[in-house]
């Protein structure tokens, strides 16, 4: 009786932590992850990133990383490239600043708005060119940015074009921590909500159409409801980011939309590894602050931040396809494999 209460009482006990591994694995969060997110927690009180231009930097960092890891949801699964996410980005700026320019709406309701015409442009444009496949979907997807890139530059009497359209804050403060823990904020919702989705049957299906769209769809899936609704959720949570660009930088001009925005996005991604959601996004804050240590001392050798991408890029293919994830799983394995515990079930 006794033996059989201890038994009980022990797997009670462990049955909460049980629980809470299993929505973690849900969730996509590691003890190393969460780790670095306390980490980058308080980092800003930490000298000298408490300094208001590096605070600037990481809220540009952040964002980036948000970015990325939208971006990764449908470069990385369904194996399409989405040349006009800067797009879509703005977009959801333009949407979200023109409401409160003109309606007087404010800036936290307006972000939300701005969501809604980014994702009805990405189903769109997903019924049109996603029933093509590889180069061709992504061509279409970068000329539908394009098109809207021009229509940003040319209807001056709403956009203001190349003049730039004011945008009120969120915040009456000069101080850009507020700003951070923001962005953060709407990082890990991104984050969270995709993993959420990638560890659920959707990602199964979005994996075998990037793999082998023809073998899927012998398997019963419909490969362009996945990829749409995979798009759709993409261009929808850009908008939502080009939103928070719009009323922190308080100024947004067509060149948010430019296809060179949308590269500095995918070389992140793809450094940090497609396929992984976390990898673009870790390896962001350390390339952000390069890139911007680079600008503020080179300014004499402007877009040398696109020939290190590139570099890099190339670096990467060769060595290492699966960018800095694979790096740190394979560190993982090594240390896992090298543990006590292994050794002795080896020798076993």
């Amino acid at each position: 009786m006794t033996q059989n209460s201890s038994v009980k009482y022990t797997y009670e006990e462990q049955e909460p932590i049980e629980r809470i591994k299993r929505l973690a694995k849900k969730f996509g969060i590691s003890p190393v992850g969460l780790l670095s997110l306390v980490i980058l927690l308080i980092l800003p009180f930490i000298p000298p990133f408490n300094q208001e231009h590096l605070l600037r930097w990481l809220v540009g960092a952040a964002l980036i990383a948000a970015q990325t890891i939208a971006f990764d949801f449908t470069t990385g699964y369904i194996n399409v490239v989405n040349f006009g996410f800067a797009a879509f980005l703005g977009v959801g700026g333009y949407t979200s600043a023109l409401l409160a320019v003109n309606f007087g709406i404010s800036p936290w309701i307006g972000i939300f708005l701005g969501v809604i015409p980014s994702a009805v442009l990405g189903f769109l444009t997903g019924i049109l060119t996603l029933r093509l496949r590889g180069i061709f979907a992504a061509l279409m997807s970068w000329f539908v940015g394009l098109a809207l890139l021009g229509l940003t530059r040319n209807l001056t009497e709403l956009t203001r074009g190349p003049l730039g359209l004011n945008a009120p804050t969120f915040l009456e403060t000069a101080s850009n921590r507020p700003y951070f823990y923001i962005i953060v904020a709407m990082m890990m919702v991104t984050y969270l909500t995709l993993r959420w989705i990638t560890n659920a049957h959707y990602g199964l299906a979005f994996r075998a159409i990037g793999q082998n769209i023809d073998a899927a769809r012998a398997s019963g899936i419909n490969p362009t409801y996945y990829r749409v609704f995979n798009f759709t959720l993409q261009c929808a949570f850009a908008g939502w980011l080009g939103g928070f660009y719009a009323h922190y930088y308080g100024i947004l001009t067509p060149a948010l939309m430019a296809t060179s925005h949308t590269v500095e996005v995918l070389a992140i991604s793809y450094v940090g590894g497609r396929g992984s959601i976390w990898g673009g996004a870790f390896t962001a804050f350390p390339f952000v602050f390069l890139i911007e240590f680079l600008r503020s001392n080179l300014t004499e050798l402007p877009g040398l931040h696109l020939i290190l991408y590139g570099l890099l890029l190339i670096l990467v293919m060769i060595f290492y396809p699966g960018g800095v994830a694979q790096v740190y799983d394979t560190i993982r394995d090594r240390i896992t494999n090298r543990s006590p515990q292994n050794q002795s079930a080896a020798a076993d």
